[in-house]
């Protein structure tokens, strides 16, 4: 499944990084701890995250994520959104929290 699938399936919210958004989803990781990430997330995952500050696009390109997706409505800052766009990171948002929106994301791995 491709993060524009998940896009579309989900209503979510693309901040930036559209041109990236046919990246192939390879399973996903739900974590706000950016040092949990950096050690336990593999290539082509989505990351969900509840974070917003610039350092989460320096670990998705460190990791190579598919995407980062924001949970409870939140935004990036503009530092932010200037950093994804630099880096080509799709940045996208939900007002799910990441129980939720990590369940129905399992979900459609399993059945797409």
């Amino acid at each position: 499944m491709k993060v524009s699938d998940l896009v579309k399936e989900l209503e979510l919210t693309v901040f930036c990084g559209e041109e990236n958004l046919d990246a192939v989803v390879k399973g996903g990781y739900t974590s706000d701890l950016l040092s949990d990430v950096m050690g336990h997330m593999e290539e082509g995952m989505l990351w969900i995250t509840m974070q917003t500050h610039q350092n989460i696009v320096a670990v998705s390109t460190l990791k190579d994520a598919a995407a980062v997706l924001i949970v409870n409505g939140a935004s990036p800052d503009e530092e932010t959104l200037q950093k994804g766009r630099e880096e080509g990171v799709p940045l996208l948002g939900t007002p799910l929290s990441a129980f939720v929106v990590s369940g129905k994301i399992y979900q459609l791995l399993q059945n797409g």
